[in-house]
């Protein structure tokens, strides 16, 4: 018997009505002044004029909470955190994490409520990191229920299946993979790397696939992206600093997949599961005939309540886990950065290799290069003060095409089957970095 098709005029509206919101939202540049900026941009700034010095005081409450909460989950593992699918999110982690939350509290209070070190407070260490923390807030509550849009009415599915044909020969990994790809671009990289070790898991991806995916395809999400165009003061430049992501990234992809340690990796599928992958397209349809199909089966189940249940949830992990983390150790990193010449020592060989380069402070944006290793917002961070806006371009776009980032994908990886350890994960980083570093500053003299 036939299946019945999903493409119907309701489903088919409602796909391209809906991508199309959130296409306007998040990547069409709209005029400001004599640049450019996004929709999201505008209510971002408009939340944040809105809610104005009580900002700060809704971050204090925030990050104590996160600390007290996950604090009582680590000790007593309450069931109604446990059994609750987003209090587990936001409060449930591990002892490292426990320790920065506890710590962004900590920093928090010192910073907000003006007592403690001067290193701890100054406008160069703690006071920028909670402004930013305040920035982040406002840009979570503004995309949190519009990135549905993007992620849940069929845009996913529909660029997956057109994209096949390319994936298989240019990145050597099954077609599928184009999802994860657009799963991070549209969504979050931790969430990517989630659904590839799950893919794995099923016996989808061999480990070198699924470890070759974790490292190139989990780019961080374009809000995410937006939001340090902001900090670093480009986000006029924003549809250009997006361009030389998606070329850097792409280039990247095609070249990692050709050189250790991934092209190394076993190309086995897992043991207990087998291979269980076919990717053979219907005959009796076209390309675009499958991917309308596919996308309009999403569409079909896409609705408000989805969209409610999709934002809280984000909202949820950004506030209570991610936030506090960033106040964390974005402080420490600014506090190191700014107090001790520990970053300026190690990253002098990474000045050198700028200043052949011809980038402006080329040797006062050398540490950023390395320091994304540890958190991707860092290095944006370690940038604000820097004058010249192509070093910026160049750092920014740098910051998030190096992808293995420990707070967010290294984790999930090491914990995973898959055989990539930290010191492996560390050459992928430095391998994406030298190799990134010369094709953006290309584009950066290309366009600026």
């Amino acid at each position: 018997m036939e299946q019945k098709s999903s493409i119907n005029t309701k489903n088919l509206l409602k796909f391209l009505i809906c991508s199309a919101f959130g296409i306007l939202m998040f990547l069409v540049p709209i005029p400001q002044g004599e640049s450019f900026t996004t929709m999201l941009d505008f209510l971002k700034t408009g939340l944040k004029n809105l809610l104005g010095g009580s900002l700060n005081y809704i971050l204090l409450v925030m990050l104590i909470v996160s600390a007290v909460v996950s604090l009582i989950d680590f000790i007593f593992k309450p069931e109604f955190i446990r059994k609750n699918h987003y209090l587990k999110r936001a409060f449930s982690t591990t002892p490292f994490y426990l320790v920065s939350k506890i710590l962004g509290a900590v920093f928090g209070c010192m910073v907000i409520l003006g007592f403690g070190p001067e290193f701890v407070t100054s406008i160069d260490t703690g006071a920028t990191m909670m402004d930013l923390c305040n920035t982040l807030i406002c840009i979570v509550i503004s995309f949190s229920f519009i990135l549905p849009f993007l992620t849940d009415c069929g845009i996913m599915e529909f660029l997956g299946v057109i994209a096949r044909p390319v994936v298989r020969p240019l990145f050597h990994v099954p077609g599928r993979a184009s999802v994860d790809l657009i799963a991070s671009w549209f969504g979050a990289s931790n969430a990517a790397v989630i659904l590839t070790r799950e893919q794995y898991m099923r016996g989808f991806y061999t480990k070198r696939e699924a470890g070759y995916i974790m490292t190139n395809f989990s780019l961080v999400s374009i809000p995410f992206c937006l939001l340090v165009a902001n900090t670093v003061g480009i986000a006029h430049l924003f549809p250009m600093f997006y361009l030389c992501i998606c070329v850097t990234g792409i280039l990247l992809a095609v070249i990692i997949a050709r050189i250790p340690p991934i092209r190394t990796l076993p190309d086995t599928y897992r043991e207990k599961t087998g291979k269980q992958i076919n990717e053979d397209v219907p005959q009796e349809k076209g390309i675009f005939a499958h991917a309308l199909e596919l996308s309009c089966k999403r569409a079909e189940r896409f609705n408000a309540s989805s969209v409610l249940t999709g934002g809280f949830e984000v909202v949820m992990g950004m506030f209570f886990d991610l936030i506090p983390i960033v106040a964390a150790w974005g402080t420490v990193a600014l506090i190191i950065a700014t107090y001790t010449p520990v970053f300026t020592w190690i990253s002098y060989p990474m000045g050198l290799f700028l200043q052949l380069l011809g980038v402006e402070e080329a040797f006062a944006v050398a540490p950023a290069t390395l320091i994304g290793f540890t958190d991707m917002f860092i290095p944006a961070l370690l940038i604000t003060g820097i004058q010249s806006v192509k070093t910026k371009f160049i750092i920014g776009v740098l910051s998030l095409v190096q992808i293995i980032y420990l707070t967010e994908v290294g984790a999930i990886v090491i914990k995973s089957e898959i055989p990539l350890n930290l010191w492996k994960l560390f050459i992928v980083f430095m391998e994406r970095t030298l190799i990134a570093l010369p094709i953006i500053v290309v584009f950066a003299n290309l366009v600026l």
